[in-house]
């Protein structure tokens, strides 16, 4: 009922979409490296740090933040793990500091992992993953403790961080390493860029796995978004110019009871009456419709008014 009207191109638009995002997922799997993905240089960076970490004998320092296991701390395992096999191949120590107990586990198996598959099992040590604590202040001075007794080269901030941030910017500032950083709360990221060498800024943070892996999946899944987020830009240009011209028109039809009836007064249309709204506010069907379907699916049923209260 609540598709009536105007209401499919609801689903037609939604529908579009999703056969973007598809669509270059296959063009992605049909063809490797053909889709263009836009350099960060946050992540380019990575490279430089670890080298700069190797040649200083210095640890490399990442923070998957104080979130939980979702899917940001997923993303900044993720770009550890590339991290971790760049450190793995030159000898360079690291170390992850971790502030949730469920993301200490996976982060724990997610770099073991990395060096049993560059064949260096035996170089992993359970220190290089640590648990410190769960609870924000102690969690942040546990960090800014660590960066400075072990005068970390290069630190990698990646996920949710709150007031403790800063801290931990200016700390491995204070040691001179090389910074990268990157978080979904908006909050935060002005201290990042104030104190780091290079922020992942908005929906960076969550391309860096399809940019550094060049996952088919993953980058069709990217470029197919950006597709969908110039239909929608599209679709609100093309929608405000249609609502200012029909509202500026004169009209003496009016929806009622979900039909649009002749010989009201001349009144200018309104935002109800537009056809942006009719599609993604549809009309519900008429009652005298629904009970016309109604009888027609069962000819013994009774009028509303007839039912028995």
């Amino acid at each position: 009922m609540q598709y009536y009207g105007l209401g499919w191109v609801k689903i037609a638009i939604t529908l579009t979409f999703a056969f973007f995002i598809l669509f270059n997922i296959w063009r992605s799997k049909k063809s490797s490296g053909s889709l263009f993905i836009r350099r960060i240089s946050g992540l380019n960076a990575i490279d430089d740090a670890v080298g700069r970490a190797t040649e200083m004998g210095r640890p490399v320092l990442m923070v998957p933040g104080l979130g939980g296991l979702n899917a940001i701390a997923v993303q900044a395992l993720n770009v550890f793990a590339h991290v971790t096999n760049i450190c793995c191949k030159f000898g360079t120590p690291i170390r992850v500091c971790c502030g949730e107990p469920a993301v200490y586990a996976v982060a724990q198996e997610v770099i073991r992992d990395v060096y049993v598959k560059e064949q260096q099992a035996d170089k992993f040590h359970p220190e290089f993953v640590q648990f410190l604590s769960n609870q924000q202040f102690a969690f942040a001075a546990g960090v800014a403790g660590m960066i400075h007794r072990e005068k970390v080269a290069a630190t990698f901030l990646l996920g949710e961080f709150f007031a403790e941030s800063l801290i931990f910017a200016e700390s491995a500032n204070a040691e001179g390493a090389i910074q990268i950083a990157g978080t979904t709360r908006t909050t935060q990221t002005p201290f990042f860029i104030a104190a780091c060498d290079y922020v992942l800024i908005g929906d960076e943070y969550y391309a860096a796995s399809a940019y550094l892996s060049r996952e088919p999946v993953l980058v069709g899944s990217l470029v197919g978004q950006d597709w969908v987020k110039i239909g929608s830009v599209a679709l609100v240009l093309v929608g405000s110019i249609l609502n200012s011209f029909q509202m500026s028109q004169k009209v003496t039809t009016e929806w009622k009871d979900g039909v649009l009836t002749e010989g009201a007064p001349e009144h200018y249309r309104t935002k109800a009456e537009s056809t942006m709204d009719l599609i993604f506010d549809p009309q519900k069907m008429p009652k005298s419709e629904i009970e016309a379907v109604t009888r027609e699916k069962d000819p013994n049923a009774k009028k509303p008014e007839e039912a028995p209260k």
